[in-house]
């Protein structure tokens, strides 16, 4: 028996319609390695230890594995409110990037780049890597 998931304001909407677009038997419920997708979706920037806390805060007592619309939904909605995970500021993003251009160049160049990704901080794979480097790359000067 289907049990009704209220939907109680605009933000339990979002965060159901994301939620139901990887739902694939429609039952909602989607597997926990969706969760990061599911997060990014709705514009999140969350880190691998922020999804495992999602997970944890979310997967089924009864159906290891899976997380269901019916606690996802309540607990993310609480992290948005809180403004949690959310993307750095453009002004953030360009300190950074001027942090790694000491000398001012306007650019870094790839191997730099991949080189801070792959060993700084939380690393990229090298799948992240590549589909980071599609879009970062200036396609006049590569």
């Amino acid at each position: 028996m289907e049990v009704a998931i209220p939907i109680n304001n605009e933000l339990d909407q979002r965060i159901s319609d994301a939620f139901c677009i990887f739902d694939h038997h429609g039952d909602k419920r989607i597997d926990i390695r969706e969760v990061g997708t599911v997060l990014r979706f709705l514009g999140c920037v969350p880190t691998e230890q922020e999804i495992n806390e999602v997970i944890a805060a979310t997967e089924m007592e009864e159906s290891a594995g899976d997380v269901h619309l019916s606690k996802f939904m309540p607990y993310v909605a609480q992290l948005l409110s809180e403004r949690k995970m959310e993307p750095a500021s453009p002004e953030k993003i360009l300190a950074a990037f001027q942090v790694l251009d000491p000398e001012q160049k306007t650019y870094i160049t790839k191997e730099y780049m991949s080189k801070m990704m792959m060993e700084e901080g939380e690393p990229f794979t090298q799948e992240e890597l590549d589909e980071m480097l599609a879009v970062a790359i200036d396609p006049i000067t590569a």
